[in-house]
């Protein structure tokens, strides 16, 4: 199977067909300029920026077999008319400009490979492209490129690869990051002019603390990595990437200077190789950190737009919710009493059928009343609109006053109905009539689903500064699975079927309005051993 080009959203300045021509330009003089001014040091290039700008370059333009090779055309004479520029012979400039055609097109792979999206604004991405794109791709170039030098008394075959490797690695991870972190997304966090001072004044300080380092203070690293972590807090990773890329110059140049720590101790060679070691080693972790960071921050608005959708959900199905059930009411009132009025004989004779359908019309209306009410509690405990008038309840003569209330249900007939209160001065700070819905409803819940067990008890005690209120059965029990979808609106754990009247809605609506009373609920509860509904509230 073929793989698709990732899309790249507003980036048309990459598309443009004189993209590769500038390209060539500008890596045609930037070889020239840094083999030639290494030369004149009689050093090895320290930071190679060459491959890091084709990498970007090419990856932010597209792919294809078409593309691919009128890139890798171009490249591969822009580097050899830098090296011919730079002094190099026909021979060398064509085997150094091979060498890095090699680096190029393998870290062009590697980060199609294991970065498909070439997303470094991500932990995942940005560690995957430093180590393949950056680490990995320049050591065959290296090991090439030390081997075609050695003839020419380029020294120690090792040290040469080293310096290689070390530059390209550099080049590519820096520059390479820094193109591919230039989106507009990621750009977007500069769009402020607070943000763009911001970063200037950091960047500023990056400046100063490097300058310092170049004069040969060994500490510098102590104030530059907090620095930098602040850059990668405050810019995200094109911003660190951009610092890293001016203390890296600043830093591997000025070593190629002899400037730095220990400067009087150490050869230019050995300066170099510590400075790459340096941003290798100890800043470039760094782009890490600011890749882990924008990602936290990319998740988090993800959650905060989600949530606000979300709410945006919640409240137009409590809107719905609540229309639909003033549309109910008022014909489902009318049905109620003509219902009436015909079983009672008012709208003429009637039958002794007639009368049994008669009353089976107002049962179902009433049912469907008591859904369009159910739903309004609903509709205003999701939105809000319920208020609570808080103030000390005595729970233990609540709890007997839905007794005497149960007792009369048919469903209550066989079953032993009792209040157990443990301890004096059961008072809770609530809403007294709330409260009572709540238990209520806990009450003929457990006289529905678990009156087989022959016994519901009602229970209150202390539970340090709360009073915790149980609703105990001893029917079948509930699974941890059922468990978990009590709480749901019509949700009726599959007894839709039953012969059980309900409509799945008043447990949600019990739940919201503890919460209304800063109280909690749950339920404790075992297949086989019952259920006990419980709730606790602030005590007085």
């Amino acid at each position: 199977m073929r793989m698709q080009a990732p899309e790249w959203k507003g980036e048309a300045v990459f598309a443009h067909p004189l993209v590769p021509v500038i390209t060539g330009v500008c890596i045609a003089i930037l070889a020239a300029t840094s083999i030639g001014w290494a030369r004149s040091l009689d050093l090895i290039t320290g930071l190679w920026g060459v491959c890091g700008v084709a990498v970007a370059v090419w990856l932010r333009t597209g792919w294809g077999r078409r593309h691919d090779t009128a890139f890798a055309v171009v490249l591969t004479i822009s580097i050899l008319i830098g090296e011919l520029i730079a002094g190099y012979k026909p021979a060398l400039s064509v085997m150094l400009a091979l060498a890095n055609m090699v680096e190029i097109i393998g870290a062009i792979l590697l980060a199609r490979r294991f970065v498909p999206n070439l997303d470094v604004s991500s932990l995942s991405g940005a560690a995957r492209f430093l180590i393949f794109g950056a680490v990995l791709s320049p050591i065959p170039a290296g090991l090439f490129a030390a081997a075609v030098l050695a003839p020419f008394g380029s020294g120690d075959v090792f040290e040469t690869f080293k310096t290689w490797w070390f530059g390209h690695a550099l080049g590519l991870a820096v520059i390479g990051t820094l193109g591919l972190a230039l989106t507009p997304s990621t750009l977007s966090r500069f769009s402020r002019p607070g943000a763009i001072l911001e970063a200037a004044v950091l960047l500023a300080g990056v400046l100063v603390v490097q300058y310092i380092g170049l004069s040969g203070l060994s500490a510098v690293g102590v104030v530059m990595i907090p620095l930098l972590l602040c850059v990668a807090v405050r810019t995200g990773v094109a911003g660190t990437a951009f610092s890293l890329l001016v203390v890296t110059v600043l830093s591997v140049g000025g070593a190629m200077l002899g400037y730095g720590p220990q400067a009087d101790d150490m050869t230019r060679t050995q300066l170099v190789m510590m400075a790459q070691i340096q941003v290798l080693a100890g800043y470039m972790p760094i782009l890490l950190v600011a890749a882990l960071l924008e990602e936290r921050d990319r998740f988090a608005d993800r959650a905060r737009t989600g949530q606000i959708r979300a709410e945006r959900a919640s409240e137009s199905k409590s809107r719905l919710l609540a229309n639909v059930a003033h549309e109910i009411k008022s014909p489902v009132a009318g049905v109620i009493g003509i219902g009436n009025l015909w079983s009672t004989g008012q709208l003429g004779p009637v039958t002794p059928q007639q009368t049994e359908m008669a009353d089976m019309l107002v049962k179902t209306a009433r049912q469907v009343e008591t859904l369009a009410h159910d739903l309004l509690d609903l509709a205003r405990a999701e939105s809000g609109a319920i208020k609570v008038d808080l103030r000390p309840t005595d729970v233990a003569g609540l709890l007997e006053d839905v007794r005497l209330s149960a007792r009369i249900r048919p469903e209550a007939q066989a079953i032993d109905l009792q209040v157990v209160c443990e301890g004096e001065g059961l008072i809770a700070i609530a809403d007294s009539q709330r409260l009572m819905q709540v238990i209520d409803n806990l009450t003929t819940n457990a006289l529905k689903y678990g009156g087989s067990g022959g016994r519901v008890v009602l229970r209150a005690l202390s539970a340090e500064d709360h009073v915790r209120i149980e609703v105990i059965d001893f029917g079948p029990g509930l699974s941890l699975e059922k468990q978990a979808q009590l709480f749901e609106p019509f949700n009726r754990l599959g007894l839709e079927r039953s012969g059980i009247e309900g409509h799945g809605v008043g447990l949600a609506i019990a739940k919201r309005l503890v919460e209304l009373q800063d109280g909690s609920i749950g339920v404790v509860s075992a297949p086989g051993q019952g259920a006990i509904f419980w709730l606790t509230l602030p005590h007085a």
